[in-house]
């Protein structure tokens, strides 16, 4: 299976998961794998049906559901949050990453689950 089956694969899969968890419309209508220059790298999928209460009820599964997503791409995260639509409730993407050394200095310094009015955080592995 290449890269791109096993992308849009794991897509459907994810968004059929948050449809039945949630019981409502949720599209996943983009979803990428990428690597930044800075030495992360990871997935992100782009969702649009999701807001910032279905996250809080339901962080527990959709953090599952997306530690699973990555695994089943060979990525194991070590940041997984969702990235907010900028003055709404709605969630604009899952995040998935592998945080290099200098990101997870500055994602580490935060404190709670909002360190940032547009991050919600789902997963944060601390080093020691």
């Amino acid at each position: 299976m290449t890269v791109i089956e096993k992308l849009a694969k794991n897509r459907n899969g994810l968004e059929n998961k948050l449809r039945n968890l949630l019981a409502k419309p949720v599209f996943l209508i983009e979803a990428d794998a990428f690597a930044l220059p800075c030495g992360c790298c990871g997935i992100t999928v782009n969702t649009r049906g999701i807001q910032v209460d279905d996250l809080e009820i339901f962080e527990e599964h959709i953090t599952e559901y997306l530690k699973e997503a990555s695994f089943e791409l060979d990525i194991e995260p070590s940041f997984l949050f969702a990235r907010l639509v900028p003055g709404t409730s709605e969630l604009a993407s899952l995040n998935s990453r592998v945080l290099c050394n200098r990101c997870y200095m500055d994602f580490s310094k935060g404190s709670g689950k909002r360190p940032r009015p547009d991050i919600y955080i789902l997963k944060l592995d601390r080093r020691e």
